[in-house]
């Protein structure tokens, strides 16, 4: 049996999504213990030309929910971009998967065959199929950035492991 594009791309983003929540969870607490202003850590960078933590967080977010709503047809929901806090921050998550969740599995079909195409001011993208783009672009930039935002906090001291980002292994 074949798994369906739904399968291979809802549960993923969840956990993506989760995990990266639960490593914002420990940023925060470590922010509190050694009384370090959280806007600090939100606006670190691994490097001068990299975004910030706050960024990295918005673009998995932004994957996450443009990645399902182009599979299944419609126009992403745009959010601010304006968190400033870890708060709001996980409020984004939260609102995201809350997103995710609500596409159904029935409202993907035909992804697996439909062409997607992405604009931005200097470039097009094409993918052939729904399965092109979410595992060419969709699912690698979803952990490009969560583990960005992972190497931000442990750069800066937070006590996270590799069991911090994967999430529960063989639960469920």
């Amino acid at each position: 049996m074949s798994q369906s594009i739904h399968e291979a791309s809802v549960p993923v983003l969840l956990r993506a999504l989760s995990n990266l929540a639960v490593v914002l969870d420990k940023g925060r607490a470590h922010a509190e213990s050694a009384k370090i202003d959280p806007a600090v850590l939100l606006a670190t960078r691994l490097y001068p030309d990299m975004f910030p933590l706050s960024r990295q967080v918005q673009i998995v977010s932004d994957q996450a929910k443009g990645g399902v709503a182009r599979l299944i047809g419609v126009e992403p929901p745009r959010y601010a971009d304006s968190e400033a806090s870890f708060g709001e921050l996980n409020e984004r998550i939260d609102k995201t998967a809350t997103y995710v969740k609500s596409c159904e599995p029935r409202q993907f079909d035909g992804a697996d065959g439909r062409q997607v195409v992405l604009k931005f001011p200097n470039r097009t993208m094409s993918f052939r199929n729904g399965w092109d783009y979410l595992t060419g672009f969709v699912l690698p930039n979803v952990y490009f950035h969560s583990t960005t935002a992972y190497a931000i906090l442990r750069h800066c001291g937070v006590r996270l492991g590799k069991s911090d980002f994967i999430g529960p292994i063989g639960e469920g």
